[in-house]
């Protein structure tokens, strides 16, 4: 479906798929922005609960809901979708179960205008079995195939259209779709900028066994909560890193997180791909 208006500064993708008790605080997190000049389209990887009708309850002009036909298992199809309807120059993707901090678009946008080729925030990363920390680290550099989060990122639209978008993951290749994005980006225009703040909160899902059979959604209001009562974005991740209580539940087995997801063994990114939905509980 092709929209009509006004083209906004960014479009913001969430890409999705069945778990629709995460979204309104993702989603809520967007709508927090102090940049409010973007469009939000939330993207199902042919999700069959009810996340078409958590989105549609949002009640902002600034939200869509566009569903793929069929599950494609990775956040490739609907990244794509969304490049293919985005009418901002600037496009950046969340994760539906992480958050921004209010920041985020402000900052990465700034980035840009100043001739960034790309850049990313820092993270607050919550992984099961550990205080949370800061990723990338400080002094952090990018070099070629380096991971990092879609959460943190945001590109120029046209530069990834002109690379032909996302790719699926093939057999013997190593680089994650994320991965395998960024350094194409990186070759064609340049190195992402790292912004010296923690712009997001991210709870990776494939650090938590069975997250997708359970689909909580009280890490995401707890910690959503933590950032809507700090007075700013800095005394939050401060006081996020100084209270060691603040960890991910114990309900999360960090033994039960395959090996090949880790890294631990070797593997290429569709194997990885698939112990990913494994621990996650989806089927491989």
């Amino acid at each position: 479906m092709r929209r009509f208006g006004r083209r906004p500064r960014v479009t913001v993708i969430i890409p999705t798929y069945n778990w629709a008790t995460v979204l309104p605080w993702s989603i809520g997190s967007v709508l927090a922005q102090t940049m409010p000049d973007f469009e939000l389209l939330v993207i199902g990887d042919g999700c069959t609960d009810e996340s078409d009708d958590v989105v549609r309850s949002v009640g902002d002009g600034r939200v869509s809901w566009h569903n793929l036909p069929e599950n494609g298992r990775t956040q490739v199809g609907p990244n794509n979708l969304g490049l293919t309807l985005a009418r901002a120059e600037l496009v950046a993707y969340l994760g539906h179960d992480d958050l921004w901090l209010p920041q985020h678009l402000e900052l990465l946008c700034t980035a840009l205008d100043g001739g960034a080729p790309f850049a990313h925030g820092h993270q607050l990363r919550i992984d099961p079995g550990r205080a949370p920390y800061v990723f990338p680290g400080e002094h952090w550099v990018y070099t070629a195939h380096d991971w990092l989060p879609p959460t943190s990122m945001m590109h120029r639209r046209n530069d990834v259209h002109r690379l032909g978008g996302w790719r699926f993951p093939s057999a013997g290749q190593l680089d994650d779709p994320e991965t395998d994005l960024w350094a194409r980006l990186a070759a064609a225009v340049g190195p992402p900028v790292c912004i010296d703040q923690v712009t997001s909160v991210k709870l990776p899902a494939g650090l938590r066994a069975g997250v997708y059979r359970e689909r909580p959604c009280d890490e995401q209001a707890a910690w959503w909560a933590r950032v809507q009562a700090a007075p700013d974005s800095a005394s939050f991740v401060a006081v996020a890193l100084a209270d060691t209580s603040l960890r991910p539940p114990e309900r999360y087995d960090v033994a039960a997180v395959t090996p090949e997801f880790l890294g631990d063994v070797a593997a290429d990114a569709v194997e990885r791909h698939r112990a990913g939905r494994r621990t996650k509980g989806l089927p491989d």
